[in-house]
């Protein structure tokens, strides 16, 4: 004679649905915080739009003109006749790109000045930053 128990014997079940949200938290988390990482020495300007691909340097040296002609290096004030003497000592024997990060609005003629006064202090490449 078999003997019947009082409840019956459920089986444990694995609910996936808080590991999806918790994965998709840590996810959102991770890119936030990897996004806050990335830093570019330079001052905020209005970018022309464009299309380029990623730049994939250590930390690069920037050239940023403004659309009232000011002209910083890496967050540094400079003028054109500086350009030059502020850049030889950043630059390295192995990279020599600087990115150019202007204004959408900045006067061409101060851009391509501030790119000559570069390639003076031994500037090789120019990166031009866009928006995408």
């Amino acid at each position: 004679m078999k003997l019947q128990r009082a409840r019956s014997f459920r089986h444990g079940r694995i609910e996936i649905i808080p590991m999806i949200d918790v994965m998709f938290f840590l996810l959102v988390t991770f890119m936030l915080a990897s996004l806050s990482m990335q830093s570019l020495n330079s001052i905020a300007v209005n970018l022309p739009k464009g299309e380029a691909e990623s730049l994939q340097h250590r930390e690069p040296i920037t050239l940023t003109v403004t659309r009232d002609s000011h002209i910083f290096i890496d967050k540094t004030p400079a003028t054109l006749e500086q350009i030059a003497f502020v850049l030889k000592p950043l630059l390295k024997t192995n990279d020599m790109a600087v990115v150019v990060n202007a204004d959408s609005d900045a006067p061409e003629g101060t851009v391509v000045q501030a790119m000559i006064q570069a390639r003076r202090a031994g500037v090789e490449k120019f990166l031009i930053a866009v928006k995408h």
